[in-house]
């Protein structure tokens, strides 16, 4: 008799199942990557290994990071632009992937479509650095040799459309004053034109450029911040060191291939500021000339992504930028 209820509760269990919603599994149930369109060690690589670290506690599961460099950052882009989008990959985006259309014509995702924004997490700010024995020792004097010596003076880079170039120019553009810009094929070698004096200055990230200065193998005529920079405090920012009203910065943020779960986004979002907000976080990346962005929502980073290609676009038909 106690068989035959069992069975008989079996059976009832069994017809009301597929009634019953499956419990979804939580999310995420395994390893998920962040991939980084350039080499490790540089500031996309520092940013994401460190937000990696936070997720990996907080979730219980790997978070790996990626490295894919090569074409300015576009193999690393496109990857996650051709990933699944199920939430397990997702992709360091910064300024000058909003460069690249403009500047190398086709590409082979779409910026504004194959992608579905998540963040932007930071802003980057760079320092003006000469060589340590350089007859410039303020901007000031940097600028008066410049405005004397129309062209004569150089300014190196990345490359074509890196973000030291854009900011080189922009710099120019905004003085009124001409240098002549002299890519490298990245900013280590353009970091090492400048110290054998192949340059005669450069706009370079505060994580490669402080420890030189603090060396006294560069010397840093200002920064591009709002504020005087953790990483440099004796250095005074371009509007203290005579140019007010010019900031010039970079940014950085995660995205994720377009038709990614809004959910998981939104997921990742907020995940992402509660690791970033840390203190011991904020201050990591403050050595390294980071600023953690406000919270913000995928709305607002697809604003900047928009408004960063239509402005980058318009900048490098007016500057005449050619890849190169």
């Amino acid at each position: 008799m106690l068989r035959r209820r069992s069975l008989l509760h079996a059976a009832a269990a069994a017809s009301l199942s597929p009634a019953l919603p499956a419990r979804a599994q939580a999310y995420p149930d395994r390893a998920v990557r962040i991939i980084v369109p350039l080499p490790p060690g540089s500031p996309p690589d520092v940013l994401a290994r460190l937000a990696g670290d936070g997720l990996s506690r907080a979730w219980k599961q790997p978070v790996v990071v990626e490295n894919r460099p090569g074409a300015t950052g576009m193999i690393g882009l496109q990857a996650v632009a051709r990933a699944a989008p199920d939430g397990y990959t997702m992709g360091v985006m910064f300024l000058t992937h909003t460069v690249l259309p403009a500047l190398m014509g086709p590409l082979p995702y779409d910026t504004a479509r194959d992608l579905a924004p998540v963040a932007n997490l930071v802003w980057l700010y760079n320092v003006l650095v000469v060589p340590a024995d350089s007859p410039d020792r303020s901007l000031a004097d940097l600028m008066a040799r410049a405005r004397e010596r129309q062209g004569a003076l150089s300014f190196g880079s990345g490359g074509n459309g890196s973000p030291a170039h854009l900011i080189g120019e922009s710099f120019a553009q905004a003085t009124r004053v001409r240098m002549l810009h002299v890519p490298f094929k990245g900013p280590s070698e353009a970091v090492t034109g400048l110290l054998g004096h192949q340059v005669s200055a450069m706009f370079a990230t505060s994580s490669v450029a402080a420890p030189l200065v603090r060396a006294g193998k560069l010397r840093a005529l200002a920064v591009t911040s709002p504020q005087r920079l953790s990483a440099l405090p004796e250095v005074p920012t371009l509007a203290e060191a005579g140019l007010p009203g010019i900031e010039l910065r970079e940014w950085e943020g995660l995205v994720a291939p377009a038709g990614t779960p809004r959910a998981i986004i939104d997921q990742w979002n907020a995940q992402m500021f509660q690791v970033l907000g840390t203190p011991e976080v904020r201050a990591r990346l403050a050595d390294l000339g980071m600023t953690v962005a406000a919270p913000n929502p995928p709305e607002a980073f697809a604003g900047l992504i928009r408004d960063e290609l239509q402005r980058w676009g318009q900048f490098v038909k007016s500057a005449g930028i050619r890849p190169g």
